[in-house]
C-alpha cells in the first residue's frame, strides 16, 4: 500500500479535481485484487487489478472480453506517479507493443472489438501491430484542445484511436452514438417546415450519424468533477461513445492500462461489467473511489438522455451557464 496519500490541497473554490484523502487507502485498498494463478471470470469481473500488465497477461481468462479499450503509454518520456515510460526508438516501440498485444488478444471473444489509443508519433506503430492480430475497421481522430502551443511546430491538438475487431462478426450500435449538432444555417421545405432539424429555446439542432472525426470532446480540467491528477486521463464522454457503440449492457470491458479508472467508471455507469489493470496503487485507489461515486452519480458530461451534444452545449452546459449567470448577478447586486 502506498505510504502516503494525496492530502487536501488548497485549491480555488471552483476546483473540483478529485484527490485521494487520508483514509482512502484504508477505505478502498481492500477492494483491489491481485492474481496469483490462472484466473476465472468471477476472479476478475468488476475488479481493479493492482499489478503490472506483464505479470497478469497469461493469468487472465480467455475469450471472455467483449470490448478492449487500450490506452498504452505513448512513445514519449513521461512520468506516471510512481512509474515512468522512457521514449524508445520507433522500431523498439513496435516490439514493446507486440510483446503485450500478441498475448492480450486471446482475452477477446470472437465477436469482440478493440480500440487502441495513440498520438501522432505512436499511431503508425499501433496500426502496424494491431494489423497483425486484428482487423482494423477505422481510425478515429479526436480533437484534444487542451495543451500548450509549440514555438517551432504545429500545436499538437489531436489523438488517434484505432478501431479494430477480432472477426467480421461484431457489435456496432449506430443509433446509440448519434450526435446532436447545432444547425448553423437551418433551411425549410416548400411548406415552410424544418427539414431534418428541430428548434428549441436554445436554437436549431440536428441529430446526425457519428463520423471518425470527433470535435465534441472536452479534456477533463480542474472545474470538472471527473478530473483527477492523472497526466493522460481520457474523458468520460469519449469512453461513453466507444462503449455504447461497441458493447451491450452486461458485456465485459477490459482496460489493461486503466490509470485513474475512466473506462471502469463509464462501464459501470452504462451497465457494463469491467476489468481494469494498473500497476500504480494510488491510481487504483482513485479508480475505486470514482467507482464508489458512480454508485450515486451516473451522469456523463456531454451525454444526456441518450444524446451526445456538441462541446459546451446540452442541458448540463445550459444549467452551468445559468448558474454562473445567477452567481454573477448576485455578486453585482446581492440584495437583488
Amino acid at each position: 500500500m502506498a505510504s502516503e496519500i494525496i492530502a487536501d490541497k488548497r485549491r480555488a473554490g471552483r476546483n473540483r479535481t478529485l484527490a485521494l484523502l487520508p483514509g482512502d487507502a484504508a477505505l478502498y485498498g481492500s477492494r483491489l485484487r491481485r492474481l496469483h494463478g490462472p484466473a476465472s471470470l468471477s476472479d476478475v469481473e468488476n475488479a481493479t487489478i493492482n499489478q503490472d500488465l506483464f505479470d497478469v497477461l497469461d493469468l487472465l481468462p480467455s475469450a471472455c472480453v467483449d470490448l478492449l479499450f487500450i490506452d498504452p503509454p505513448y512513445n514519449l518520456t513521461r512520468r506516471y506517479n510512481s512509474g515512468q515510460f522512457t521514449r524508445l526508438p520507433p522500431e523498439e516501440y513496435v516490439v514493446w507493443m507486440d510483446s503485450w498485444l500478441s498475448r492480450l488478444v486471446r482475452t477477446l471473444k470472437p465477436t469482440g472489438s478493440a480500440y487502441i489509443c495513440a498520438d501522432w508519433g505512436s499511431s503508425s506503430a499501433v496500426s502496424t501491430v494491431a494489423a497483425r492480430y486484428l482487423t482494423i475497421r477505422n481510425r478515429i481522430t479526436w480533437e484534444r484542445e487542451k495543451g500548450r502551443g509549440a514555438k517551432a511546430n504545429w500545436k499538437n491538438c489531436s489523438e488517434d484511436i484505432w478501431y479494430c475487431t477480432r472477426s467480421d462478426s461484431f457489435t456496432f450500435n449506430l443509433d446509440a452514438v448519434k450526435v446532436k449538432r447545432r444547425v448553423i444555417a437551418p433551411y425549410k421545405d416548400a411548406n415552410g417546415r424544418p427539414k431534418d432539424w428541430l428548434e428549441d429555446e436554445e436554437g436549431c439542432w440536428r441529430t446526425t450519424h457519428p463520423s471518425n472525426l470527433w470535435t465534441d470532446i472536452t479534456v477533463p480540467f480542474w472545474s470538472m468533477p471527473e478530473n483527477t491528477e492523472h497526466p493522460t486521463q481520457k474523458p468520460e464522454k469519449l469512453l461513453a461513445k466507444v462503449l455504447l457503440a461497441s458493447s451491450n449492457p452486461g458485456d465485459l470491458v477490459l482496460d489493461p492500462f486503466v490509470g485513474s479508472g475512466t473506462t471502469s467508471v463509464v462501464a459501470k455507469k452504462l451497465g457494463r461489467r469491467y476489468v481494469g489493470v494498473e500497476s500504480d496503487v494510488e491510481y487504483c485507489l482513485m479508480t475505486e473511489k470514482r467507482l464508489a461515486i458512480a454508485d450515486q452519480d451516473k451522469s456523463i458530461q456531454g451525454y444526456d438522455a441518450g444524446t451526445f451534444w456538441d462541446r459546451n452545449s446540452g442541458p448540463a452546459a445550459r444549467a452551468q451557464r445559468s448558474a454562473r449567470q445567477q452567481a454573477q448577478l448576485f455578486e453585482e447586486d446581492p440584495d437583488g
